[in-house]
């Protein structure tokens, strides 16, 4: 039961993440402001990141650390993304 539970908890945050992008990404469209689709990118590897971990130690019998150090590695790069486009100077 608690594995179901956590692999709905990753779902959710992952689906959620992704629907952010998906806002960003329009407001992109919208607007062509380039930061937006920094944003974007950044919430679908923080989505994307979570999901991974599973994926890797789930179906492809990767472990938990080697699973792990992906996900944190996309994960972080997204943050740094979604950084870079709060910092950036606005052209």
């Amino acid at each position: 039961m608690e594995h179901t539970l956590f692999v709905i908890g990753k779902l959710f945050t992952t689906a959620l993440a992704l629907v952010i992008a998906y806002q960003a990404y329009r407001g992109y469209q919208r607007h062509h402001t380039q930061l937006l689709l920094y944003v974007a990118a950044g919430f679908a590897l923080v989505g994307l990141g979570g999901l991974l971990e599973g994926v890797l130690f789930e179906l492809l019998q990767v472990s938990i650390f080697e699973a792990g150090f992906v996900a944190a590695a996309v994960t972080a790069a997204g943050m740094l993304s979604i950084l870079y486009a709060l910092y950036a100077p606005n052209p």
